[in-house]
Order: structure tokens, then C-alpha cells, then sequence
């Protein structure tokens, strides 16, 4: 067999190495723009007389919208140990999810329901975390809580809304979790001089307590007319009752005038986000696939 001659040859080569080309361009890897998206780690928090099979609902829609997304469903407090006083329970929980935060690369982001929102803002102001992104506040009594609900009896079987504050505003009485929050606006001087909770989130927050919340990227409140438990409902978004029970809303609180622990920087910034959502229970929002679809979901990218 006679040889190639050299121009040949340089043809043969250049074709050879064309076909290189072509199939090291075939096996590469994809560019990263390609790679399928990856999603923060989300922290759940579950409210008052429950636990975590009370937040699976909500874990599932997670996973099911983002495949793969690390969800930790907080598993402390639960049942008649929720009504730990809630100091407790911000140290106790922070426990809980602090390695998780801290090996998130990009961060997490916490979704927390009615009681459990307050715990998960005293984590937010007492210690400082910032690689949480977004906070999503469900239904959760944010002002504070003065209406009766059924809850209230496992703590105090014999009290009326109208008495409660005789006993949730005592030394003893703030051992246990609605007492924490419990916020009679006809006795407020009781409420600032016991309550050792909400008063230190809100209007008395510390200088750290602010900086450490103005971390976040994002607060989002969810709340509703048609809740039934927290009273009244638009506490879920920082309204709450003057003397005479009239509604005082978020922009005309003290504590957002003087931004006391930044939430009025963060509007200001647009980094506050307000739903209110009609004909949803309490016990839906963290049931129902359209709440999730329309009000959570977008910002848990």
C-alpha cells in the first residue's frame, strides 16, 4: 500500500483533529449557567401546643417546589413544652439550628409560625446571624397577643381575657410562653414593668438587638382577617390595639417611628414585604399549597 504523500497526510491530521475537538466539546461539562438551580436551606419553626408534624405540610411543598432543598423542621418545644418561657426557648432553638446555619454556604433562610415566629425574631435580635437571607413570619403575634383562644386554657384554665394579666404579669407567670406576649392594652404599665419578653424585642430592643435583625435581606409577614387565633390579626404584621381597643397600625407604632430594632430601615430599604390574606384559618397557613404557591415559595429562592 502506497504512502499518504504530505499534503495528504496534513489533511488526514487536520481532520483527526477536528473530530478531537468536536468530541472533547460533546463530553464537557455543562457551563454552570446550565447546572440545575440550587435553593437555600430552609429552617422551619412550629407554633404553640405542636410540634414538627405540624410544619410537614409546609416541608413538603418545599421539596416538592425545589427537589432537594435541605429543610430542617425544628424538632424542640413541642406540645405543652411550648409554653416554655420563650427566653428559653430563643437559647434552646439557636442551639438547635446554629451548625446548620453555619455550613450553609449561601446562607438560609427561616420560615416560622405563629409562636414559633417569635422565637425565631428573638434568635434574629439576640444573636447575630447573618447568613440569614429571609425571615417569613406566619400568622405570628408580632405586637403582642389579647384575645381568647383555645390554647389559653392549658396555661390558664381559670382566667378570662379580661384577667389574664393578673397572673401572666408576675414573675411567675412570665415562665410560661403566652405570658410572654401577652399584651393587655388597659394595663400597659403592668405589661412594661413584667413582660420580659416582647417589650425587649420591640419598643426596648438594645442597640445590638437592631443590628443584629437589620442583618436580614428580606422580612416577609403573612397574616389574615379570617384567622380565629391571633387577636387581633393584623399583630401579624406589627399592628396592634390602643387603650380602647382600636387598631393602631405598623407606620404609627413607637417602636417604627423610632425604628428601634430596624424595622423601619428595613421598609425603608424595601426590604419589608406584607400580606394580608382573607379566608385562611390559623391552622391553614402552613396547610395550604396556594398560600405556599403564591406568598412563601417566592421568596425562598
Amino acid at each position: 500500500m502506497p504512502l499518504l504523500s504530505l499534503p495528504a497526510c496534513k489533511e488526514w491530521y487536520l481532520m483527526l483533529l477536528q473530530i478531537s475537538v468536536l468530541f472533547m466539546v460533546a463530553h464537557a461539562a455543562p457551563p454552570q449557567n446550565h447546572r440545575p438551580q440550587s435553593y437555600r436551606p430552609v429552617i422551619l419553626m412550629h407554633g404553640i401546643v405542636s410540634g414538627p408534624a405540624s410544619m410537614a405540610d409546609l416541608e413538603g411543598f418545599i421539596k416538592d417546589a425545589h427537589p432537594g432543598t435541605e429543610v430542617l423542621n425544628v424538632d424542640a418545644y413541642n406540645d405543652l413544652t411550648s409554653g416554655t418561657e420563650l427566653w428559653v426557648q430563643v437559647d434552646g432553638v439557636h442551639n438547635k439550628i446554629r451548625e446548620f446555619i453555619e455550613r450553609a454556604s449561601d446562607g438560609v433562610n427561616m420560615a416560622c409560625y405563629s409562636q414559633g415566629g417569635l422565637v425565631c425574631r428573638g434568635i434574629l435580635e439576640k444573636y447575630s446571624l447573618p447568613k440569614v437571607k429571609t425571615f417569613i413570619s406566619l400568622s405570628s403575634p408580632q405586637a403582642g397577643q389579647f384575645g381568647v383562644t383555645d390554647y389559653l386554657k392549658y396555661f390558664f384554665p381559670n382566667c378570662t381575657r379580661n384577667n389574664v394579666y393578673k397572673v401572666a404579669y408576675t414573675k411567675l407567670g412570665q415562665k410560661i410562653s403566652v405570658a410572654n406576649f401577652w399584651n393587655d392594652p388597659r394595663h400597659q404599665d403592668r405589661y412594661k414593668k413584667y413582660n420580659e419578653f416582647l417589650p425587649n424585642l420591640n419598643e426596648d430592643a438594645s442597640s445590638s438587638f437592631r443590628s443584629n435583625f437589620l442583618n436580614l435581606e428580606q422580612l416577609v409577614l403573612i397574616g389574615g382577617p379570617d384567622d380565629e387565633i391571633i387577636g387581633p390579626w393584623q399583630s401579624s404584621h406589627f399592628a396592634f390595639y390602643d387603650e380602647k381597643e382600636n387598631i393602631v397600625p405598623l407606620k404609627s407604632q413607637d417602636f417604627y417611628r423610632d425604628d428601634t430594632f430596624g424595622l423601619r430601615t428595613l421598609n425603608e430599604q424595601g426590604k419589608l414585604k406584607v400580606y394580608e390574606i382573607p379566608g385562611v384559618k390559623h391552622q391553614q397557613w402552613v396547610k395550604s399549597r396556594d398560600v405556599f404557591d403564591k406568598y412563601i415559595e417566592p421568596w425562598l429562592e
